[in-house]
């Protein structure tokens, strides 16, 4: 049995009920009020369920989509996209940069029933992970009207408001408030209005066998504060989705909000109509993944401005970071820059590590093994003169990771100036100089920490215009500089 179908026998039997009921009062009688908004009610369903046994036996527009499988968590008709002016849309304003989370409004993009005409941004929570979570609805093992209960969630330390929060140009991927969703908008929770955080802070242990070593040889010393005698490393990690204040964005990028709308509907084949159809939505939230910072020290302090910062910001490397490949310097310079952070957090100050998701300079895995493949296989050798021209070669461009959004996670921390940045990337330095955080001091990967198979990458990067306290290599040097071969 259809879902109209099913529908319509419902609505039939409580009509003749309502008939039962009309002949009994007689035709002298007075309707009651509540009879009569039944009947309005009924009305309205039974025309609706008649348009839409009509627009069955019609032929259907393309797009046009009607589920009916009784086993469905959804409502039959598929709502494809909506229009401002639509009936029913009703978004709550968002004022960004406001001076507080009451002012600037929540981040609502749930299509839940109690929420839909609320929305106001576009896209999903969770970033890549929103098609797990379809998955396990469409699976049945998770209802589609579960709502977190955010008992005990909450940070365990103090975080802003800063006043960068209130700074439209400052921040525009991500949300500033998104940990405080519980404090400010705990009455829109209450009535069902799906409201979730898009950024979690707890406390954490690191345990790491450099970190280990790094004891045994002195070169750190336990604390029982920072470090423990058998390695542990007390820090505090922020995990942030991203939010995108998409005019904002397109500033930073020097391009137009439409074009920069229309290249988001294109390139996600089309996932989100609604960047196209609701210009009035001026938020989104991207299927990609977030950034997680790591914070040693009191993260109370970092906004201070006679506190001493340590910052490394690290893009992901999984072949280097987690599984130790040589190829590149990824992995010693993320435990490099943990070692620092570490003995800045011992001496009171703070150290800083920015973890992002940008997997081979935000082009991908498949990618970056591709262009390997390519510079290993290529006549000559895989040698620093030819780095970046395999990479483009295949890419079409060398590099995607397009620094420009990235300081917003050290403005939402509060800071205004890093004294020891833990970094040779000159995208890097530009961008968080030109957002108006003083660098007092760039430090580069000593050398006896460069594994020899990077060396192509290393010098490659540094007559690139990475950061370096050797002088830059010659074109002759760039062609002698040559990885192992297969």
């Amino acid at each position: 049995m259809t879902l109209s179908n099913t529908n319509n026998d419902n609505l039939s039997e409580v009509i003749e009920k309502l008939k039962s009921i009309d002949e009994s009062l007689g035709p002298e009688a007075e309707i009651p009020n509540e009879l009569k908004e039944v009947a309005e009610v009924l009305i309205r369903k039974i025309k609706r369920s008649d348009d839409d046994e009509s627009s069955n036996k019609r032929p259907r527009m393309t797009g046009d989509l009607v589920l009916e499988n009784n086993e469905s968590p959804f409502p039959a008709r598929v709502l494809l996209t909506t229009y401002p002016k639509m009936m029913g849309v009703d978004p709550i304003p968002i004022n960004w940069g406001a001076k507080s989370a009451a002012e600037r409004g929540p981040v609502i993009v749930s299509r839940h029933t109690k929420t839909m005409k609320y929305r106001n941004a576009i896209g999903a929570h969770g970033g890549s992970y929103c098609i797990y979570r379809a998955l396990a609805v469409a699976s049945g093992n998770l209802s589609e009207m579960h709502r977190p209960d955010f008992t005990n969630t909450q940070a365990p330390y103090k975080f802003g408001p800063n006043p960068q929060w209130s700074d439209p140009k400052k921040i525009v991927s991500l949300d500033p408030w998104g940990h405080l969703i519980v404090e400010n908008f705990n009455k829109l929770l209450e009535q069902d209005v799906d409201v979730r955080p898009t950024i979690a802070v707890t406390k954490a242990h690191l345990k790491m066998a450099e970190i280990d070593e790094a004891l045994k040889n002195g070169s750190i010393v336990p604390d029982d504060k920072v470090v423990s005698a058998d390695g542990n490393v007390s820090v505090v990690k922020a995990a942030v989705e991203p939010v995108w204040f998409l005019k904002g964005v397109a500033e930073r990028f020097n391009t137009s909000e439409s074009v920069l709308r229309r290249a988001l509907f294109e390139d996600t084949g089309g996932m989100y109509p609604e960047l196209i159809t609701r210009p009035d939505m001026e938020l989104f939230l991207p299927p990609i993944g977030g950034l997680t910072v790591y914070i040693f020290g009191n993260p109370e302090i970092i906004n201070k401005p006679d506190t001493k910062l340590t910052v490394r910001v690290h893009d992901e490397c999984n072949g280097s970071d987690v599984f130790g490949s040589d190829i590149c310097t990824c992995r010693p310079y993320l435990i490099y820059g943990i070692e620092e952070c570490i003995k800045q957090a011992q001496s009171g100050g703070v150290g800083i590590i920015a973890y992002f998701r940008k997997e081979g300079r935000a082009l991908g895995e498949v990618t970056k093994y591709l262009v390997y493949n390519a510079r290993k296989r290529q006549e000559g050798g895989d040698t620093a003169l030819t780095y970046f021209k395999r990479t483009e070669c295949i890419a079409g461009v060398k590099d995607m990771r397009f620094q420009a959004m990235m300081p917003d996670v050290l403005h939402w921390l509060g800071i205004t100036k890093i004294d020891r940045f833990i970094s040779m990337s000159n995208m890097k330095y530009e961008a968080i100089v030109g957002s108006g955080i003083s660098i007092i001091n760039r430090v580069d990967l000593p050398d006896n920490l460069i594994p020899e198979d990077s060396m192509v990458e290393i010098n490659a990067k540094i007559a690139d215009g990475y950061f370096s306290s050797k002088s830059k290599p010659e074109e002759s040097d760039l062609e002698n500089t040559i990885g192992r071969s297969w």
